[in-house]
């Protein structure tokens, strides 16, 4: 079983290959990242495990590229098992592998490499696999200008390795080299955040042991995204290199800065070690006699060295991909259906002519703008009212509103309906309210629901445009970016058009109720009935007293008749006030002699008398009553109309309008030109689903 989990993630590795390193791929493998500086001793780690010296040498950044290197043990013998990902660009002689193996010649035919970028061609000799890197390293990188995310895949069979994935990444570092970029620091630091940052990545500090562990890069940058250590596992080396009584028990013990999978002390070959080609294998054993014979680490020396380093983190990595495995195909599922989808909607390349594809563009418009409007969408909000729904908003609560809030005596005072009163009477004074002085009010105040109709039609133009927008934010609309501008040319221009007769029948409407004052309106006050309540306004009926002793009535003093004092008193306001009174109330009698002539203005002076007072009142009541009959009457019938001459109008005509202004064009083919991000981004998604595919095939294996 743990033979077939590495197996498993190391297809993965190959089939999620080609979307690149870092955050390329939607799946996160579990895997163990290896961190340290260049100075840390944590390529020599690598290369007692592998055994082997392939890997590219020199100063500096060496590894400028993310190195997958897979182990495949071919014994059919129980095998150890591991993922490292290693971030350094040093290397390594070759020497025999971890398990104590002999040392192996350079043209052992027993083992090669293979290269995922060369399928089928293997390499005997581990000197042309460390050029082949290099040069695969610079064909995208170039010779020193800095470094890449796009990995190299490596596979190397031999019956001497353990069943291994390394993955070697630029190590870091703070000065640049040759002509890298200034950045060279930063560069590398956010590739490695990429790798270490994910949940799933094991992260493996690789530490000096004579350095102050709080000053180790790799192990401050592990901190920054495992702060707790929670999944963070530490290497000591130098260990032999350390002052003369001192230690790392105190590291060991967890007493410095713990870290949950604790810390293992090795012991590499040194550069004189390099020099003379001291074997691995030499140096495995020379490693084991130290800490057998050290004061300090023989009692716990076999958790000591790198065959433990090697079989823990096969153990911790064993365990973590159990874990894992379940999300690993929910996640890898997710991802390929998420594509698919996406695929779907940007539709296949173009293959059906050009007439054909704007037919079925039109076709598909039309039918979304009436569903929109019918709230038939398939992709109803539960967050925000959309489509007809907001149209119903505008006339029902904007519109009917702005209606109501009108108020005909706003802008009127009672001294004007006084005036127009007497200019509609003419010469004669009339004796009783006549219509005119209503008629005349009524329009005028009838006229001012023009400006919220108008209104109401331009809201209305806008929210059209609105699910104008809302139709062609479809990535489907997205695909064709000339016809898609086109098509919102032609919506917009046909809309604009038929704002003209819509706002004209709008105002027609309004002017029909300004034509003819309909005074026999079932729901229109009665004069009498007007009469009456300004009556009962200006003379309240008298309580009665009652005697509280008898409970009768009390007697009250004799008194003129109500109707004889109104009478009097109308005639002497007739002579002292109204609307002439200011006039006939002068005392000089040379000037009534004189007769003079009337001011060239003459405006009302003088209060208004009872009866002035009371015709006013009552024409108020009139025009207040009829006015509300208006009101009602266009919030109910402007909608209709704006309904009748612009929605309904452009849910009929706008599929033949688009097809008149866009099928038979002439310029057809340049309206069907993709959009160079669409084209991109389709060949996006087919990889990711072909990748995906493969990779769901992979784990439903297991």
């Amino acid at each position: 079983m743990d033979e077939t989990l590495i197996a498993t993630i190391n297809k993965l590795q190959d089939a999620l290959a080609p979307l690149g390193g870092g955050s390329g791929s939607p799946v996160d493998l579990p895997q163990i990242t290896v961190l340290g500086s260049q100075s840390s001793g944590k390529s020599s780690v690598l290369e007692n495990i592998v055994g082997r010296d392939f890997l590219p040498r020199g100063t500096g950044i060496v590894t400028r590229r993310p190195l997958i290197l897979q182990l495949i043990n071919r014994r059919p013998a129980k095998r150890n098992s591991s993922i490292l990902v290693d971030i350094d660009g040093s290397s390594s002689p070759k020497s025999p592998n971890l398990n104590g193996s002999s040392i192996r010649t350079e043209n052992n035919k027993d083992e090669w490499g293979e290269f995922l970028h060369l399928p089928g061609k293997k390499f005997f000799k581990f000197d042309d696999i460390r050029k082949e890197i290099v040069k695969e390293t610079e064909k995208i990188t170039g010779k020193n200008a800095g470094i890449s995310s796009i990995p190299i895949n490596l596979r190397i069979y031999s019956p001497h390795v353990l069943t291994l994935t390394l993955v070697d990444l630029p190590g870091l570092t703070k000065v640049p080299v040759g002509d890298q970029p200034k950045d060279i620091e930063k560069q590398i630091k956010d590739m490695v955040l990429k790798f270490i940052s994910k949940p799933n990545a094991i992260i493996l500090s690789v530490n000096a042991a004579n350095i102050d562990l709080a000053n180790s890069d790799g192990l401050k940058l592990a901190r920054e995204v495992d702060p707790e250590g929670t999944r963070t596992i530490g290497v000591l080396t130098k260990v032999d290199l350390m002052d003369v009584g001192t230690d790392v028990i105190d590291i060991l013990a967890g007493r410095v800065i713990p870290l949950r999978y604790g810390y293992v002390p090795v012991i590499n070959r040194g550069q004189k070690d390099i020099e003379t080609s001291k074997s691995i294998r030499n140096a495995l054993l020379d490693e084991k006699r130290f800490f057998e014979n050290h004061p300090s680490y023989s009692s716990k020396s076999h958790y000591c060295g790198t065959p433990y380093l090697a079989k823990k983190l096969n153990s911790i990595l064993l365990h973590h991909i159990k874990q894992t495995l379940p999300e690993i195909k929910l996640r890898i599922e997710s991802a390929l259906k998420k594509y698919q989808l996406e695929l779907n909607n940007l539709g296949p390349e173009i293959v059906d002519s050009p007439s054909s594809i704007v037919l079925g563009v039109i076709t598909n418009f039309c039918k979304d703008y009436n569903s929109i409007l019918e709230g038939e969408s398939k992709d109803i909000s539960s967050q925000e009212l959309s489509g007809g729904a907001r149209i119903s908003y505008v006339f029902h609560e904007i519109f009917k509103n702005g209606v109501n809030a009108l108020d005909p005596f706003d802008q009127i005072k009672d001294i004007d309906i006084r005036t127009i009163m007497y200019n509609s009477s003419g010469a004669k004074p009339s004796l009783f309210v006549g219509t005119g002085a209503f008629e005349v009010l009524v329009k005028q105040q009838i006229s001012r629901f023009e400006d919220p109709v108008l209104r109401c039609v331009t809201l209305i133009f806008d929210e059209l445009v609105r699910i104008l927008t809302q139709i062609l934010s479809n990535p489907q609309y997205s695909r064709y970016p000339a016809l898609k501008e086109k098509v919102s040319q032609v919506f917009v221009l046909y809309l604009k058009e038929r704002l003209i007769p819509t706002n004209q029948f709008s105002i027609d409407i309004i002017r029909a109720e300004q034509t003819y004052v309909n005074t026999a309106h079932p729901d229109l006050l009665k004069g009498n009935q007007a009469m009456a309540m300004v009556e009962e306004k200006l003379h309240p009926p008298r309580t009665v007293q009652i005697d509280p002793k008898t409970g009768k009535p009390l007697k009250i003093q004799n008194s003129p008749s109500p109707s004889i004092n109104g009478q009097a008193q109308l005639a002497a306001d007739d002579k002292s006030s109204g609307f002439f009174g200011g006039f006939f109330s002068t005392k000089n009698k040379k000037r009534m002699v004189a007769m003079e002539a009337p001011p060239q203005v003459l405006r009302a002076s003088g209060s208004m008398s009872e009866r002035e007072t009371m015709e006013t009142e009552v024409i108020k009541l009139l025009i207040q009553s009829y006015f509300n009959i208006v009101k009602r009457t266009v919030a109910d019938v402007i909608p209709k109309a704006i309904m009748l001459k612009l929605i309904v109008k452009s849910k009929d005509e706008i599929q033949k309008i688009l097809l008149e202004k866009l099928y038979g064009s002439n310029d057809v083919s340049d309206l069907i030109r993709e959009n160079e991000i669409t084209v991109q981004r389709r060949k996006e998604c087919k990889k990711m689903v072909e990748v995906l595919t493969n990779a769901s095939e992979i784990v439903s294996s297991v």
